[in-house]
């Protein structure tokens, strides 16, 4: 499916552009966000703390919001994607 990533400050920086047309096989942003931090891999452990893990959580206080929802209050990184969602990823300290 395609989706849409939205990247802000570093995350920007690690992977060259804000906006990001991604196609990808994932069923949830957990799995979006290991895709991520394996195609770019400035991103590694700056989007999820442990890819590997049974358990993996959001590394820092990264935001990841789907459609402008944050997943924290959906159901965090098990929160499921559908084509076309916006997914905007927001480094934990940035802004002014």
């Amino acid at each position: 499916m395609q989706i849409e990533c939205v990247f802000f400050g570093p995350f920007r920086d690690a992977v060259g552009e804000k906006t990001v047309p991604y196609r990808t096989d994932a069923d949830t942003v957990g799995d979006l966000l290991c895709e991520l931090e394996a195609e770019f891999p400035a991103l590694e452990g700056d989007l999820v703390t442990d890819c590997e893990s049974d358990e993996p959580s959001l590394a820092g206080d990264t935001v990841v919001t789907k459609d402008k929802r944050n997943v924290v209050h959906i159901d965090g990184l098990e929160t499921d994607l559908e084509a076309d969602a916006v997914i905007r990823l927001v480094p934990s300290v940035y802004g002014g």
